[in-house]
């Protein structure tokens, strides 16, 4: 019986690297499609839903260390798809892409990277990596895979130094859909594990794309909507003229403050214009604080993770909650009728913000989940219950 003094070390070829703006270099061994690219490296902590992660159309610009190792353990399903195109830029692993075991899966991790031409890097010190972006923020990096090992490390740290980051980024242009379309698919189910029921879908919402995960679509859907999602520029004339029972504002990347320069005239027209109930998440969330008067930050590493606790001030209740931004709404430029509704109990940044007097409301989190927990489905019936 060997003893683990016995076992041979396995040699690992040094096949792709992340090169740092300050010149910092980590080794691994590349997967998925060779090349090379920039990013503002972020660190994600969630156990489960990687396909989902990475089809996000949040991550746009970015580059994502897992901190959970086994990525790659259930393959990829078409149907877990966020996205039917991979925004994010890259992927940093612990080890090797774990071998499948899901009978629905259809390819494996790599050759999925591959076919969509995004470079993944496994066989990286996670944990360091983390506790870089903790103490130092998020930072813009290159990564290479080049099977051949050979690299140019100064001119990688070039590329990374000319990378110029989110700050001042409208990426919602590049993710949103290009032309309106109708959205009927509800939420998935699984024998009794169902979120609660739909209601007579009567109520008919513009939802505007600014890069929306799929799942919000369908949890609006099973909470009783008629969507039709339109594209990330559309102006407030097209919406009311449409006479919608509710607007939704999706999630997506970049910052606010550039999405918003055409964003918020169109939040603030339907506002000034329409007493119709209005929900926004995460970029969604942020443009309406701007609409309302507020201000946003840029965070030092973001919230990217399925188990960020938040709580709703109003109630005291605490939920657990999926979060993908590396932007907040700072609470204290809130004009006097609009309160903050939820708070992060990591670091009491805005989580939510409602209207005093009007049927209008927001939150940071993702309560679609997917992946995640359902503790917050209820603000899309919230939504609902005030057409």
């Amino acid at each position: 019986m060997s003893t683990r003094s016995d076992e041979k070390k396995t040699t690992v070829s040094k096949t792709a690297c992340i090169v740092f703006t300050d010149g910092s270099v980590f080794y691994g061994k590349g997967f998925g499609a060779e090349g090379t690219t920039t990013g503002e490296i972020c660190f994600n902590t969630s156990m489960t839903g990687y396909q989902e992660i990475i089809t996000d159309p949040s991550y746009a610009g970015q580059i994502i260390t897992f901190t959970f190792p086994h990525i790659g353990n259930t393959g990829i399903t078409n149907e877990d798809n966020e996205h039917q195109n991979i925004a994010a830029h890259g992927i940093l692993v612990k080890w090797d892409p774990t071998e499948p075991s899901n009978w629905r899966s259809v390819t494996k991790l790599d050759s999925w990277l591959k076919q969509k031409r995004k470079i993944g890097i496994g066989h990286l010190d996670t944990r360091k990596l983390t506790r870089m972006i903790r103490e130092k923020g998020a930072q813009n990096v290159a990564i290479s895979f080049n099977k051949s090992g050979i690299f140019d490390i100064q001119d990688l740290k070039k590329k990374a130094q000319k990378f110029d980051g989110l700050l001042g980024k409208d990426l919602a242009k590049d993710v949103t859909c290009k032309k309106s379309y109708s959205w009927d698919l509800d939420v998935w189910s699984w024998g009794d594990q169902k979120l609660p029921p739909s209601q007579v879908n009567n109520k008919n919402v513009i939802a505007i794309d600014y890069g929306a995960k799929q799942n919000i679509l369908r949890c609006l859907v099973s909470a009783g909507c008629n969507v039709t999602v339109m594209p990330a520029d559309t102006k407030a004339d097209e919406i009311l003229k449409l006479n919608p029972d509710g607007l939704f504002l999706s999630n997506g990347p970049g910052d606010p403050e550039a999405t918003g320069a055409y964003a918020v005239p169109m939040i603030r027209k339907i506002l000034e214009n329409s007493k119709i109930p209005i929900f926004g998440i995460c970029l969604g969330h942020q443009m309406l604080a701007i609409a309302l008067g507020a201000k946003t930050l840029k965070m030092k590493h973001g919230h990217h993770g399925a188990n960020h606790p938040v709580k709703d001030l109003e109630t005291g209740k605490v939920e657990i909650t999926s979060m993908n931004h590396g932007f907040t709404v700072d609470a204290s430029t809130l004009p006097k009728d609009v309160i903050e509704t939820h708070i992060s109990l990591f670091d009491k940044t805005n989580c939510g913000i409602r209207m005093l007097n009007r049927p209008v409301f927001s939150v940071q989190h993702h309560p679609e989940a997917s992946p995640g927990p359902q503790d917050s489905f209820y603000l899309f019936t919230k939504f609902v219950d005030l057409m």
